[in-house]
């Protein structure tokens, strides 16, 4: 479905048929998913989960990072792109779909097994390290003592942030939450404005609307709360995402596509082809099955959302040309659509091609 927005997009786009002209509004809207979809990044973090992840995954996590960034750039350098380009793409790259990853487990039969576990806690990770890559992108400017200055306003801010979140949840949204829990519309509305309220303070303080959010999720992660919170906003999310989805497809020049087909292609062809051989190594040297490694490695084995997202960021900052934009967001399409089909078609998940591994 993800595939079928962005095409929608390129083809009444103003690229397409021109039947939306301006998508300015489009991408306003569609920023308003992305913060949902980190408030609920946020929400799954639980410190719990946080210290597992660090001793089960964050080896194997660093390594496939530090693996697909080199990978990711070495291609788009090759191809003469700039080398603040090639870094950017290089690092939009790293990342593997959350949604699809989540999407295509089987939430019964894997979800809480090993398989399960080790996809959930390395997607878990990335997200955190994408997180990170955001900051970076959002504050880059190609002065270092600017960079610095930045950067360093960003430290400064980000403590104030927490503690006005996690001091705003523990005085006055557990209380209210307590007092009107009785009200199944009234927690609704107040998860929504938390997460706004955040991501508007995140910007008043020079951050991005994304971290605000972000920050608003993993506020409220320790409370009893989070899991109803998150399983009610699921569908608002998924209501603005197919806005970004969409908006990412608009502002794709399809006409660029023709002449840098094999940028396009070689790039995915990397991504599709070392994302699995690098997990599955990492995780067999790290004491895993070879049949775990080999599944985990082909369920992660495509772009992300994220990288989406980093290059609408980077566009908007001048880091990436409209060149680089269309060889990373077509790649990361072309991936997202070729890894899709070859998990439903070999591994267990909600849509398998066969019934026989068709599991929900």
């Amino acid at each position: 479905m993800l595939v079928a927005y962005i095409v929608l997009g390129c083809v009444i786009g103003p690229h397409g048929f021109a039947l939306i002209n301006d998508d300015r509004h489009l991408s306003e809207i569609a920023e308003i998913g992305i913060m949902f979809l980190l408030f609920l990044v946020g929400l799954d973090l639980q410190p719990s989960k946080l210290r597992n992840m660090v001793g089960e995954s964050m080896l194997t996590a660093l390594g496939t990072t530090l693996a697909f960034f080199v990978l990711g750039a070495g291609v788009m350098l090759f191809f003469d792109f700039a080398i603040t380009e090639s870094i950017v793409v290089g690092l939009a790259l790293t990342f593997s779909s959350t949604i699809l990853g989540l999407k295509l487990l089987p939430t019964t039969a894997l979800h809480h097994r090993h398989i399960g576990q080790l996809v959930i806690s390395l997607l878990l990770i990335q997200d955190l390290l994408a997180i990170i890559a955001i900051v970076v992108v959002s504050e880059f400017t190609p002065e270092l003592s600017a960079l610095m200055q930045n950067l360093g306003a960003v430290l400064l801010a980000l403590p104030v942030l927490g503690l006005c979140a996690f001091a705003g949840v523990r005085f006055v949204l557990l209380p209210l939450i307590r007092r009107f829990d009785a009200f199944h519309e009234y927690i609704f509305l107040i998860a929504i404005a938390w997460c706004l309220g955040l991501a508007s303070l995140s910007h008043s303080l020079n951050l991005s609307f994304e971290i605000g959010a972000f920050t608003a999720g993993v506020s409220l992660a320790t409370s009893p709360i989070a899991q109803y919170i998150a399983e009610h906003l699921r569908p608002l999310r998924d209501f603005f995402l197919i806005m970004f989805f969409f908006s990412v497809g608009a502002d794709l020049n399809t006409g660029l596509i023709g002449t840098l087909w094999l940028p396009i292609l070689v790039t995915s062809v990397v991504v599709v082809v070392s994302k699995p051989l690098v997990f599955g190594a990492l995780l067999k040297i790290q004491g895993e099955p070879t049949s775990t490694a080999k599944e985990v490695g082909a369920r992660l084995g495509q772009g992300s959302e994220f990288a989406l997202l980093l290059s609408y960021i980077a566009v908007g900052n001048a880091l990436l040309g409209e060149a680089a934009a269309a060889v990373l967001q077509t790649a990361t399409v072309l991936t997202m659509i070729v890894n899709s089909y070859w998990v439903v078609s070999r591994y267990p998940s909600p849509i398998a091609a066969t019934p026989s591994l068709r599991r929900d």
